[in-house]
């Protein structure tokens, strides 16, 4: 082995910390698992991920502890967003940490055969999930983008036409939930066609659940502030940071573009806004 300079050193320190992070992480994340088969298998990643560490641990002549914070915060991740999310975005984390390994291959023979592990880890994982979550993925968007899309509108037109923020904030409300049981109901129609009853009543409330939380989010606003522009630019702060969160989710969880995937969806809310806007100054002239 070539003799390690300081930067080696730390980047092998900071290495050998992520296999002993992401050994707790995914030990924890199997005892959580009903599925054993995907148990097994996160088993199986949790132990490479030890081996990893004591290999590292020979060169580092070091024994460190599991970063307690992050083995919670992957384990409430997990938790609250699905595992499909958690493990895809500590994956994510860990190709950050392959650039590491790439520096270091050349002096530590052993490396390598660490990176093709890591790369095996990554395609079990995505050949293993199976999640509900993502399952109905497709009808938390079609909720999420109408409410968003539909909504953002309304109110601004609202905005414009009535300037009274309780009145908005009722009328909205009205509007929301009727919406969202039509939504729901709409998705119920067009996944029964296609899938068993039961499949198409989760998939309805998925769609309808999202809806009206969206609604709720939105008004919120004019329900605890009075100016109703004020209430109107934090509506459309929140449905850009709903689009964030939301996109980030999906892109992470199902390897898609966040980027192109964000700008569109914000391009078409806001866009939708602006012209509900000019109608609301409109109907406002018209019947003045």
């Amino acid at each position: 082995m070539t003799k390690l300079t300081k930067n080696d050193y730390v980047c092998l320190i900071q290495n050998q910390q992520n296999e002993i992070d992401g050994y707790n992480i995914y030990l924890n994340i199997s005892k959580m698992l009903k599925d054993k088969k995907n148990a097994a298998i996160i088993k199986k990643i949790a132990a490479d991920e030890k081996k990893h560490y004591e290999l590292l641990k020979k060169y580092s002549g070091k024994e460190l502890k599991a970063n307690k914070i992050k083995v919670l915060f992957y384990i409430i991740i997990s938790k609250v967003l699905g595992l499909t999310f958690s493990l895809k975005l500590l994956e994510n984390g860990e190709k950050h940490t392959d650039i590491d390994y790439s520096a270091l291959k050349k002096k530590i023979k052993e490396i390598t055969s660490i990176l093709k592990e890591e790369d095996m880890h990554e395609n079990q994982l995505i050949n293993m999930i199976k999640e509900s979550k993502l399952d109905y993925a497709g009808s938390i968007v079609l909720g999420l983008n109408d409410a968003l899309v539909e909504f953002t509108g309304a109110l601004a037109g609202y905005t414009f036409a009535i300037q009274n923020h309780s009145k908005i904030a009722m009328i909205g409300l009205i509007t929301g939930i009727s919406a969202s049981l039509s939504m729901a109901s709409s998705e119920f129609l067009s996944k029964r066609q296609e899938e068993d009853g039961r499949n198409a009543f989760k998939s309805s409330l998925y769609t309808g659940i999202a809806y009206i939380f969206t609604v709720i989010l939105l008004i919120l606003p004019f329900i605890l502030i009075k100016n109703h522009f004020l209430d109107l630019g934090i509506s459309v702060a929140t449905a850009v940071l709903i689009i964030l969160f939301f996109n980030f989710y999906i892109s992470t969880a199902k390897d898609l573009s966040f980027k192109k995937r964000f700008l569109e969806m914000v391009s078409i809310s806001l866009g939708v806004a602006a012209v509900s806007f000019v109608i609301g100054y409109i109907v406002r002239i018209l019947f003045e």
